[in-house]
Formats: C-alpha cells, sequence, structure tokens
C-alpha cells in the first residue's frame, strides 16, 4: 500500500503543496539534500522513493544500521558510473543516519557537494543533537509529524478495499468505527496501523456466519493497548516534560495531570519526575507558598518508600498542589543575580562589624566591634550587611502574590528603615 506518487500520500499534503519544503525540491535541476525526520511510520522513506521517481533518480537504498563507510564507498563508485554512462542521477536513501556517528557521517560530504549524490536521509532524533553541523549546512531539514488519527483510518480504509495492492477484502464488511480503533492504537504510525489492520482482517475472515461483524470495543482484546511513542532520552521524552513544568507553571491543573500521566505512562523514571516538581517549588512556587517544597520533598520521598503503582497518587496529589499554588520566582532570580554579582566584583571584604571574632588577636583587628545583635533590639536593627561597594543593591524582589506579599511590606519596610538611618 506505499503510495506511489504525491497524490497518493495521506496526511502529509503541506509538504508538497505549493510554498511546501518539498515543492521546491519536486521542480529544481539540482534538488537539494533532505534529511527526513519524524517518528516511526509516518513516511519518510515513502516520500524519499516518490521523490527519487519524481526527479527521475535512481533509488539507492542503505540503513546506517547494517552497512558502514566501506558501503558506502561502494555506492558512491556505482553513482559516478551510473552518471558517466547517462543513466542520471543517484538519490541515496539512508535510513536511521543518526547511527551513523559524527565522523561516519563526513564520508557523504565530498559526494553531496560535487553532486554525485542525492542524499536523503531519515532519522527519529533531533538533527541537531544527532548529526554533524557540516552534514546539516548542506541538507534541508524536513520535520514530519506523527500522522493524525483521521489520516491513519484513511489509509487502512484503502487498504482493506484495495484489491489490487490492498487486502482485497472489498466484498467483506468492516465498521468505520473499528477502522478508527485501529488507527488510534496505532498512535500516529501507520506501518503499526496496516500491521494491525491485517490481524483484524485475519480474524473478520475466520469468523463463522452468524458471529456477527466485529466491533470497535472487540479491537483492544485483539490488538492489547495502546504503546505510546516515547523515549526516556529523547526529544519525546524532554518534550512532555518541558509540557508539564510549563503547565504547572501556567497553573492548569488539568494540563499538568495529562503530561504527568504521559510521563507515567510512557515510562519514565519516578524519580525524575518527583525530582522536577522538587525543583519547580522553589524555582517557580518560591515563597508565594513556602509549604509548596516541603511537600514536593515530601512527594519525592514518598514516592521512593511507595513504588509504582500507587507511587501515583502521591505524585497526582503533588502536580495538583504545586499547578493551583500562587507562583513567584523572585528567589530564582534573586540567587542568579546575587551569583552574577560575585562573578563579576569578586571577593570583596566582609564588612568589619559582622566579620568572625573567634580569637582575641581578631578582636583587636576589629572583627565584630560595633556589632548589634538584632534580639537585643526588638529582633530588627537597621544595620548594614553588604560589602560597602554593593550597599544599597537589591537582589530579591517579593511578588504580591500569596504569603510573599507580605515579605513584600516586611523588606520594603527594613529598607526605607535603613535608607532613613543613613540620611540621620
Amino acid at each position: 500500500m506505499r503510495p506511489v506518487g504525491f497524490d497518493d500520500v495521506v496526511g502529509h499534503e503541506q509538504l508538497v503543496a505549493r510554498g511546501g519544503p518539498l515543492h521546491a525540491a519536486l521542480h529544481s535541476d539540482s534538488p537539494p539534500s533532505l534529511v527526513f525526520w519524524g517518528p516511526p511510520g509516518s513516511g519518510k522513506t515513502t516520500l524519499a522513493r516518490i521523490l527519487a521517481a519524481q526527479v527521475d533518480a535512481h533509488f539507492e537504498p542503505f540503513s546506517a544500521v547494517l552497512g558502514g563507510v566501506k558501503e558506502v564507498r561502494v555506492i558512491v563508485a556505482a553513482a559516478k558510473k551510473r552518471a558517466a554512462a547517462g543513466h542520471g542521477r543517484t538519490l541515496l536513501f539512508v535510513d536511521e543516519i543518526h547511527r551513523f556517528n559524527k565522523s561516519q557521517q563526513d564520508a557523504f560530504l565530498p559526494h553531496v557537494e560535487d553532486g554525485t549524490l542525492i542524499l536523503v536521509g531519515a532519522t527519529t532524533e533531533n538533527p541537531s543533537f544527532a548529526l554533524n553541523a557540516a552534514l546539516i549546512s548542506r541538507a534541508r531539514v524536513v520535520r514530519l509529524e506523527p500522522l493524525k488519527t483521521e489520516a491513519i483510518a484513511e489509509i487502512l480504509r484503502r487498504a482493506w478495499s484495495d484489491a489490487e495492492r490492498g487486502l482485497a477484502a472489498g466484498a467483506v464488511p468492516i465498521d468505520a468505527a473499528v477502522l478508527t480503533a485501529v488507527a488510534e492504537l496505532a498512535d500516529g504510525d501507520a506501518r503499526r496501523a496496516l500491521n494491525d489492520l491485517e490481524i483484524i482482517h485475519a480474524e473478520t475472515v475466520a469468523r463463522r456466519a452468524g458471529e456477527g461483524a466485529m466491533s470497535a470495543a472487540e479491537v483492544s482484546r485483539l490488538l492489547g493497548d495502546r504503546v505510546l511513542r516515547h523515549d526516556r532520552a529523547g526529544d519525546s521524552h524532554y518534550d512532555v516534560a518541558s509540557a508539564f513544568i510549563k503547565s504547572l507553571r501556567g497553573s492548569d491543573p488539568d494540563a499538568a495531570l495529562y503530561y504527568l500521566a504521559r510521563l507515567i505512562e510512557g515510562g519514565d523514571d519516578p524519580r525524575f519526575i518527583s525530582r522536577r516538581m522538587v525543583i519547580f517549588a522553589s524555582e517557580d512556587v518560591g515563597n508565594a507558598d513556602p509549604r509548596a517544597l516541603s511537600i514536593a520533598v515530601d512527594c519525592m520521598q514518598a514516592v521512593m518508600l511507595v513504588g509504582m503503582p500507587e507511587a501515583r497518587i502521591i505524585m497526582g496529589q503533588c502536580c495538583t498542589y504545586l499547578a493551583t499554588a500562587p507562583k513567584s520566582n523572585a528567589s530564582y532570580l534573586g540567587i542568579n543575580a546575587a551569583l552574577a554579582t560575585v562573578k563579576k566584583t569578586g571577593s570583596l571584604a566582609v564588612p568589619p562589624h559582622i566579620r568572625n571574632a573567634p580569637t582575641q588577636l581578631a578582636k583587636q583587628m576589629g572583627h565584630g566591634k560595633n556589632y548589634r545583635y538584632p534580639h537585643d533590639h526588638g529582633g530588627w536593627v537597621a544595620e548594614h550587611y553588604l560589602p560597602s561597594e554593593l550597599r544599597g543593591s537589591t537582589f530579591y524582589e517579593p511578588v504580591e502574590r500569596g504569603y510573599e506579599r507580605h515579605l513584600r511590606e516586611r523588606v520594603d519596610r527594613y529598607r526605607q528603615a535603613r535608607a532613613e538611618a543613613d540620611e540621620r
């Protein structure tokens, strides 16, 4: 059922539309090299085959998993021979191109540069990390999104009824809801969906008369549960983790729970998730709700103590608390500003009156002299503690949200009192 032309492609119509990334390649005398970046089953190989046919180039498939630089040299030699004999250009399709290390990827560069090869690479990994800069600069990256459920359902409908290349099952009825159920379980992977359709077809044909047509409810029994498209160290992991934190920061408990569930169902380490919530509690909630950090730390400890699957309940509680808590990043900004000042100003002298005075010599040198103990003055005294070069500098600016609004009033009052004491 692989499409033979761009008119047959389902789900990526925008790529070949006027202004799309493949439109220029199709109408160019010198098609650019490309890197198709997308999840499994999104059509990377199919698009490469169609592109080769459209630009009248020999399609040469190559797997970076099974081959090496030695095989690339053989392909290049054949491409040069083909061109010299007037048999046209060669489009080299490198599947799993990220499996080549960055030194091996250099083997393609001179042949792309001199026009011997039109290189089309396919990768499920972020090209910015998986490919070397020289290769990326010579190839256009085309991002393929996972196929939507509607697109996969259309692919399945065609495969079910196509008498030439499909299952030749046009005479066997199937409910559209069944095809939709299969498409949903595929989670954006057309290859998986077509494999699953064969199972559905075999079951449908094997049924005896009178058993009735298959229902959508039976699909999960035959095919099992949906397997999420997720990795524990790649883009999917970091994209979902980023969405989780941004949903917490945006005070949306529903979105935060959804992305938390994605991380859990995708197999992420609960310790990673709980650590991220501990960091968030301090960075984004801060003193607007000082209890948030304690709750997040309790969550992390409880997760390690209890383990999955019950730990999901604890993480859910912490997640909803953090999402609905008032937000302040004032402490986060404050420590960053203080660190920047330290790096800029170096080791400024500590004012003598607040230096440590453990010995008689230190006292004779004036360490601790004239220090006023705040508890002897009602808990606070108008005193300066910063080095003289930084007097008047401010790093912590509490916000007017949650508990921090009380800290704002107190900090402003103390700063004003110090300024008035200086004037006197």
